[in-house]
């Protein structure tokens, strides 16, 4: 089998060598060099060409951010991120992943992580997954010009006019006058979420409940940032609440989303209950327990993500009331196992591109 060359990219000698040492116990992964600093890593990459990156974002003469994206514009290939936890380093992480980088992983401690063991399962997963990622899919999302308008919401927003839409002729699942939407997704997901919901309108007939692998201290800020480039509400979810139409609720990283019913009411639930298939939260989760709700027709999507979350999920869904299914395509999902998974169980109605996702929900709702 021919290994996967990765390069390098820290400012620090002792990061440098502890990533190394961590990848070299996969007899996959071979080390095609190192970079102290963006510009290096920008030379090397012509050089080496190797088959995947890793690189901080904190690097003096180019930062990991600008380095990223000459690299995406003169020498494509898949980066991984390394990040700190602090708010500073989630806002910059996503930055990273809407200029084309592949995934990210979030530093334990600091800048300079003496316990980047604990996450060394973590750092070879994301490098192996990598080595596959979709080229196209990356730059095919990377931003254009007024695409994505930084200031808070005014009208100026992509939204979709949901009068414009196709629908079906009249069947039961349209007479259904409760609708919810659930959206599963993981690799390329804050990418991907970006597209969809800011071409929702927040006049949208339906809460929206988002399972996004990521970990604590991350989708808070993913919230924030998606909400100032959306009609909708976008939100992280808070224990207790009560469902809204047209609000989007992120699951908190490291807890489970559940929804429950409060009366005549649907409340978000959260909990630290064991892992599922070493997630937390988990599509599946998630999933289940929306297919319990009674008295409501649901909207389920699956996007881009490594693994099969969500498919057994999407199976209770679909046996335990009206269920649309919507899975991204393999042209445009960064990685396409989710949706793979998804559509392995042959009850997804539609496989859509990213950009038609929000209109095929709209048709639905």
């Amino acid at each position: 089998m021919e290994k996967i060359k990765v390069l390098i990219a820290d400012d620090s000698a002792f990061m440098r060598k502890l990533i190394q040492e961590i990848l070299l116990t996969s007899n996959r992964i071979e080390i095609s060099g190192t970079a102290r600093n963006g510009l290096d890593a920008i030379q090397k990459i012509k050089k080496l060409k190797p088959d995947v990156v890793t690189m901080d974002i904190e690097m003096p003469v180019i930062n990991g951010i600008d380095a990223l994206k000459i690299i995406m514009k003169e020498s494509p290939v898949p980066v991984v991120m390394l990040s700190s936890t602090t708010r500073e380093g989630a806002e910059n992480t996503f930055l990273a992943m809407q200029n084309g980088a592949f995934d990210f992983i979030a530093k334990p401690s600091g800048t300079i992580s003496l316990d980047l063991e604990k996450i060394s399962d973590e750092i070879i997963e994301k490098v192996l997954a990598a080595s596959k990622a979709n080229l196209k899919g990356l730059s095919m999302i990377q931003p254009r010009k007024n695409l994505f308008p930084t200031h808070f919401k005014n009208s100026s927003k992509i939204e979709l006019d949901s009068s414009n839409i196709l629908t079906q002729s009249a069947t039961e699942w349209e007479q259904s006058a409760k609708k919810l939407i659930c959206i599963g997704t993981s690799t390329g997901g804050p990418r991907a979420l970006q597209t969809v919901l800011s071409k929702l309108p927040a006049t949208i007939k339906a809460p929206i409940l988002i399972v996004q692998h990521m970990p604590e201290g991350f989708t808070r800020s993913l919230a924030i940032r998606l909400n100032s480039l959306s009609k909708l509400t976008v939100k992280e979810a808070e224990n207790g609440e009560l469902l809204e139409n047209g609000t989007a609720y992120i699951a908190p990283g490291g807890y489970h989303l559940k929804i429950k019913k409060m009366g005549d009411r649907l409340a978000v639930e959260l909990d630290q209950s064991e892992l599922r298939n070493g997630l937390r939260p988990s599509v599946d989760l998630m999933f289940e327990s929306v297919s319990e709700i009674t008295g409501y027709a649901k909207i389920a999507v699956i996007m881009t993500g490594m693994g099969a979350d969500g498919k057994k999920g999407l199976i209770q869904l679909h046996q335990m009331g009206k269920l649309k299914a919507i899975a991204e395509s393999e042209e445009t999902s960064i990685v396409f196992g989710m949706p793979k998974a998804a559509i392995s169980t042959n009850f997804i109605d539609e496989v859509q591109n990213v950009d038609d996702i929000a209109g095929t929900i709209l048709k639905y709702v």
